[in-house]
């Protein structure tokens, strides 16, 4: 958050991101524009950098953002050790996950494929499957030697040294699974629905 740019009005905090609005959503305009009344106004463009990005904690209180192009992008000294971001994807980037000892990450789209670097290693993926539902989530172990997969229908996806501990993937759901999040024992995990809905 630029705090050297002053707020307007009821707006409390601007946020200004570095990639310009139309790389990220070609229905966006190239032209400048401003309005110190915006405080309650909402386009999709003003959203797409919130929906193209996954997170991931980096060393010394860092973060790592990823585009759903693959680009990586570190903030507050966050160690780069690679990205997707100039290489042709079969489908979106929608996650990111740090190794245990933040010195790499994986990146995962929306097909199951995983991508490594720094640290991480690749242990398989659904890549090469065709799948009923889309890939949304990862989660690693704590061991950081695997992973589990999430889709949409809360189908688990397991590699490694992670183990399966159930899923969501024959019941009818209410609202789709959004995410996952392992137990810190890896013995289990949560699967979460965009209603809220938890797994476990």
């Amino acid at each position: 958050c630029h705090t050297e740019i002053a707020c307007s009005g009821r707006i409390v905090c601007r946020v200004v991101s570095c990639t310009p609005a139309y790389l990220l959503d070609s229905n966006c305009s190239t032209a400048s524009a401003w309005s110190n009344a915006t405080a309650n106004h909402i386009r999709p463009c003003a959203l797409a950098g919130l929906q193209s990005y996954g997170f991931a904690l980096a060393p010394a209180g860092g973060v790592w953002l990823v585009g759903r192009d693959g680009g990586v992008f570190g903030l507050q000294g966050a160690p780069f050790y690679g990205s997707m971001g100039n290489q042709k994807l079969k489908r979106p980037v929608i996650g990111i996950a740090a190794t245990p000892g933040r010195q790499g990450y994986w990146l995962v789209a929306s097909d199951g494929g995983i991508f490594c670097f720094g640290d991480a290693v690749f242990f398989g993926s659904t890549g090469a499957l065709t799948l009923a539902q889309p890939v949304v989530g990862m989660a690693p172990t704590p061991s950081g030697r695997g992973y589990w997969l999430v889709a949409t229908d809360g189908g688990v996806f397991c590699y490694g040294d992670a183990q399966f501990f159930g899923s969501t993937g024959a019941l009818k759901l209410v609202r789709p699974v959004v995410g996952m999040a392992p137990t810190p024992s890896g013995r289990g995990y949560w699967l979460v629905a965009s209603d809220g809905g938890v797994f476990c």
